[in-house]
């Protein structure tokens, strides 16, 4: 006999392979039996696969969303608290780090920030991965505990719980063997989900664009994805912005996880690089204009940076890693053995660095995983000097190499020099990180 379930799962793969728009309750039947293991790996491989192909309609991405919202808990963080909670979600890309800057700095400016946030896979890292580095951490706390460290400290940055949202843990995992990871409705589901599960008011999100995104998003496709999580975020009552930023180049100057939480340490206190200071300033700024505070972005940006002025950041920064059991001390993060230089062939402009290349440098060094069972080695990675619109001479560092040894230094050292090019005529927009925003 042919289970009941198995047919209506077929009926439904057919009806979207075929361009037909499935109803909520069909939508909410397939992902909450798929959760609940009554709809097989296999037929919702097939339908995702038919989504990769024929889309989703808006009410169908809204339906999605709303069942993996339903398949666990939910936190009405903002109720709880009695205060405006904002959040800020990136979709990855090499160097990314502004999370670890932006949490503390808004927390400084009195906005409590509360925020789940995943693992990297392939040639982006990903935060928790990166918080990781700081001895001690705790990535794993409770819903209560979350809660409660958002209201005592301002801040907490923390994996997502086996119980909030479920559906989503269950269907990323299969999409990630299926070739269906880059799916726009897929993708902005996904994100928005946990968004509105862990219960933040107002939103600001990241939409990589270029060589070192996921997928190598385009600026159109960016645009796509950012009305789609900007309509999901006003069905759910929330404020959304989206920021279309570069990643035609690594972020900032480190791309490795103990590299990337030192960058980010001094940024907030006002070394960090210019293009990754830009953004963190961009994205407080409209996150404290989202807040309760009652003043717009230019107010926001003043006050963001004299939180980095006044040592108040690096003084939240000190409060968050400390309530989750880490050192904040800088001394203690991890080092590599192993420092090479990168060096100029010619006298000449940067033209391009290549990002996903410099990405997957730092992956073959071990500073990524290639499946979720992989171990990382903290310590190791590429810190990029030399950024595109720089003039160069001969023989000028371009970029350090830290390796665990001197094969892989060397092998990493000829793959970040073939991603930088060296001309002789000054790059298009050689230096901005903000490309658009969408609101």
């Amino acid at each position: 006999m042919i289970d009941a379930v198995a047919i209506r799962g077929a009926d439904l793969i057919e009806r979207k392979r075929n361009g037909e728009e499935l109803s909520p309750q069909e939508i909410s039947e397939l992902v909450l039996g798929f959760t609940r293991g009554e709809v097989p790996d296999y037929q919702m491989a097939a339908w995702c696969m038919a989504v990769y192909f024929k889309g989703l309609t808006g009410r169908e991405t809204h339906a999605l969303t709303d069942a993996m919202i339903r398949s666990g808990d939910t936190i009405e963080l903002g109720k709880v608290l009695g205060r405006r909670v904002v959040d800020k979600h990136s979709t990855g890309g090499v160097g990314d780090k502004t999370s670890l800057a932006v949490g503390p700095i808004v927390a400084a400016c009195g906005v409590p920030f509360g925020k789940m946030s995943g693992r990297g896979l392939a040639h982006s890292g990903g935060t928790l991965d990166k918080i990781e580095s700081i001895p001690g951490f705790r990535v794993e706390l409770s819903i209560d505990e979350f809660v409660a460290q958002v209201r005592d400290i301002g801040l907490a940055i923390v994996g997502q719980t086996g119980d909030l949202v479920p559906a989503d843990k269950k269907l990323y995992a299969l999409r990630d063997v299926t070739a269906t990871v880059d799916i726009n409705p897929l993708i902005a589901s996904s994100i928005m989900s946990k968004k509105i599960a862990t219960g933040a008011d107002a939103i600001v999100l990241d939409v990589k664009v270029g060589d070192g995104a996921h997928g190598k998003r385009t600026l159109d496709d960016a645009r796509i994805l950012a009305e789609q999580m900007l309509d999901l975020g006003r069905r759910a009552g929330l404020e959304v912005v989206c920021l279309l930023t570069d990643m035609d180049q690594p972020l900032g100057s480190a791309v490795g996880n103990a590299l990337e939480i030192r960058e980010a340490v001094e940024t907030l206190v006002g070394e960090g690089p210019p293009d990754f200071t830009e953004l963190v300033l961009d994205a407080c700024a409209r996150l404290l204009a989202l807040s309760d505070l009652g003043i717009d972005a230019v107010e926001g940006r003043a006050r963001a940076e004299q939180a980095m002025t006044d040592g108040s950041a690096r003084e939240a920064y000190e409060r968050w890693i400390r309530a989750q059991g880490g050192d904040p001390d800088l001394a203690v993060l991890p080092r590599a053995p192993i420092i090479s230089e990168v060096q100029a062939q010619r006298d000449g402009i940067v033209a391009r660095v290549g990002a996903l290349s410099i990405g997957i440098a730092s992956l073959e060094l071990g500073g990524g995983r290639r499946t979720k069972d992989d171990d990382i080695d903290h310590a190791v990675g590429v810190v990029c000097s030399a950024k595109r619109g720089q003039t160069v001479e001969v023989g000028q560092v371009l970029a350090d190499v830290h390796a665990r040894d001197q094969e892989s230094a060397a092998r990493a050292v000829e793959a970040v020099a073939a991603a930088y090019e060296i001309g002789d005529e000054e790059p298009q927009h050689p230096h901005g990180v903000l490309l658009e925003v969408v609101a």
